[in-house]
């Protein structure tokens, strides 16, 4: 299957990055290195082209029933302007995927969810739409994915790089809310107080045909603060820095979601998928569970090395691995049985012939 491209990925050509293939599509993995550039979103503020996600619009009276329906968290908590981090139960105990959950109006939600799984999650809920299209109450889904683009402005700087180009309250907008509003010279251009990073900022959801604009606008007033565009590879060790989970590697169709730490967006105030099955799992305890750790020993644990007890036992593997580049130690994560979970419990890492020694912590490895 040949891979697509992002819209601004002539940009991304001419300043130089090295492109790979990710998720389907040919991807700006760095620009300069993975260190300098972690280091500009930590410490100032950097740019990302994260417009291979996919995004699905929901209209229509049943449009909430239906995600209160498909998804573990309770929508209906939402106000507009609210976004909601939750997950797809896939209806045998695991997760079809993670997603956010954008409230426009009571009649308007926008879903957006990994790029990997675009086809996949829309064929999932596609499959329950029927139930809560009524006459007289249409309910609509659309894959608005190929005509958006999706730009995360994020570090500390982040709000004064961006506040000339919009007259919303970036520096006194509430994580997790959003705006419809004007930006760099578009109209109804979303800005939301969310990442995956950890660093602070927002994420700019523009029209395609508004997407180099916008680029080039917010490139040109991030200048003062030393703006820098971001890869993927940065992004990676970002998120593992706080902790937060990437579908594919820790959290799968195959893993529990009460196991992998996602119980507090799983809420039994609304009849969900599978929502049996998880309330006897939160009840009764799990034998298993996702748990991070940072190395003793020096050494950087890799995804699928396995995890070992003092005895060379294999209890389990790394999911997500990397050496911390504001710690300036291995990091990682992985599923172990709960008699190894407490913080502190030493685990070991496989590496080659040898274990390396390591100790479960609690999240996230970097405080804000």
């Amino acid at each position: 299957m040949s891979l697509k491209q992002v819209p601004l990925h002539h940009i991304h050509q001419q300043a130089g990055a090295k492109i790979v293939p990710f998720a389907g599509f040919e991807m700006p993995v760095r620009y300069s290195s993975d260190l300098d550039e972690h280091n500009t979103v930590r410490n100032a503020v950097g740019i990302f082209d994260v417009s291979h996600m996919g995004e699905f619009i929901l209209k229509g009276e049943g449009a909430l029933a239906l995600i209160q329906r498909v998804s573990a968290n309770d929508a209906s908590t939402l106000f507009d302007g609210k976004v909601q981090y939750s997950y797809l139960p896939n209806g045998r105990g695991g997760i079809v995927d993670d997603l956010l959950v954008y409230r426009i109006s009571s009649l308007e939600y926008m879903l957006v969810v990994n790029a990997s799984n675009i086809e996949k999650d829309w064929n999932w809920i596609s499959q329950y739409v029927a139930d809560y299209d009524k006459e007289g109450a249409p309910l609509s889904m659309v894959n608005v994915s190929d005509d958006m683009c999706l730009f995360a402005v994020q570090g500390p700087l982040a709000a004064k790089a961006l506040e000339s180009l919009t007259p919303a309250k970036l520096d006194s907008m509430d994580y997790y809310t959003f705006e419809k509003t004007d930006f760099a010279g578009y109209a109804n251009v979303i800005v939301s107080a969310t990442g995956y990073t950890g660093a602070g900022g927002f994420e700019i959801y523009v029209s395609n045909h508004q997407a180099e604009g916008v680029w080039n606008a917010i490139m040109e007033a991030g200048k003062p603060y030393g703006i820098k565009p971001i890869g993927l590879g940065a992004r990676d060790t970002l998120r593992l820095e706080m902790g937060y989970n990437l579908y594919g590697n820790d959290i799968t169709d195959e893993t529990s979601p009460i196991e992998a730490g996602l119980g507090w967006v799983t809420k039994f105030t609304h009849d969900f998928i599978d929502a049996d099955v998880l309330k006897q799992q939160k009840e009764q305890g799990i034998s298993k569970k996702l748990v991070a750790f940072e190395m003793i020993d020096r050494g950087i644990p890799r995804g699928h090395y396995e995890l070992a007890d003092a005895d060379g036992n294999t209890i389990g593997e790394v999911t997500s691995g990397t050496q911390s580049p504001t710690l300036g130690k291995g990091i990682g994560m992985g599923y172990v049985p709960t008699a190894f979970s407490k913080p502190g419990s030493p685990v070991f890492v496989k590496v080659r012939d040898r274990l390396l020694k390591a100790a479960v912590v609690k999240l996230p490895f970097v405080k804000k």
